[in-house]
């Protein structure tokens, strides 16, 4: 009888495979940048559902456990559990660490000591990809942060911020799960493209790219948009010779 409650009160093992993590950005696939938020998705991962509050928050981090659920990060003999922000039965997303790499790296699924398998996330140096709405517009805000939607559209001159993530490394590298009080570029801005409408941004018009304080692995690309751009463009950044996925618009008028 006993036997039959601890199976029941733990159920299955964490299931998913290497095919089910992806950038959670865009829910692109590998390779992976450190220091970029992925998901899990899978079955068995946690008791419920929890995601972050301030309250989970200590030393400026986020917590590497939830709900009795970790994400370890290492190689095949073991690893660290990484920075969490969102647990449920079917989905986890946490903080791949900027520590990792370059050579790939093994994560598992932990839900109250039953271990999912060991898949095998292969690295880049920078995996740019853009926070995106349903609808296929960039997730992106003006310099007060108000937002910008196909109803309140860009023009020309404004200053444009897009949030991101994997865009690599930067002049000071957060510790991982770091909620971080300062802001740190880029370290080679002369890695980083901007296009848009497949034209390349003049780099004098780039303002700031690099880490967004307070929040953990997410970047912003701070840029001021030309005239003579088309409505809602196509927009794409690169970094280190990887770029962000097709078909990504800007809501611009």
């Amino acid at each position: 009888m006993a036997l039959l409650f601890l199976g029941s009160a733990w159920g299955a093992a964490p299931s998913y495979s290497v095919a089910s993590v992806v950038n959670a950005a865009n829910s692109a696939p590998g390779p992976f940048a450190p220091n970029s938020i992925l998901t899990v998705y899978g079955s068995g991962l946690a008791r419920s559902t929890q995601g972050i509050t301030n309250t989970d928050i200590h030393d400026g981090s986020l917590p590497t456990e939830l709900n009795s659920t970790q994400v370890m990060v290492g190689d095949a003999s073991g690893g660290t559990p990484a920075p969490l922000f969102f647990v449920s039965d079917g989905q986890v997303n946490f903080v791949l660490p900027g520590t990792v790499g370059p050579d790939p790296v093994v994560i598992r699924v932990v839900r109250e000591g039953q271990y999912g398998p060991a898949v095998t996330l292969t690295l880049a140096p920078a995996a740019p990809a853009l926070f995106t709405t349903t609808a296929g517009y960039a997730l992106a805000s003006r310099a007060d942060y108000s937002l910008i939607s196909p109803d309140t559209p860009a023009h020309a001159g404004d200053v444009v911020v897009l949030w991101a993530t994997g865009l690599g490394k930067t002049a000071h590298n957060p510790q991982p799960g770091e909620l971080p009080n300062y802001t740190s570029q880029l370290v080679d801005l002369t890695a980083l493209q901007v296009t848009i409408a497949g034209v390349p941004l003049d780099p004098a018009r780039i303002q700031y790219a690099g880490l967004t304080p307070l929040s953990a692995a997410l970047y912003q690309i701070n840029l001021m948009l030309p005239g003579g751009v088309p409505s809602n463009p196509e927009i794409r950044v690169t970094v280190s010779g990887q770029t962000s996925p097709a078909g990504v618009k800007l809501a611009v008028q």
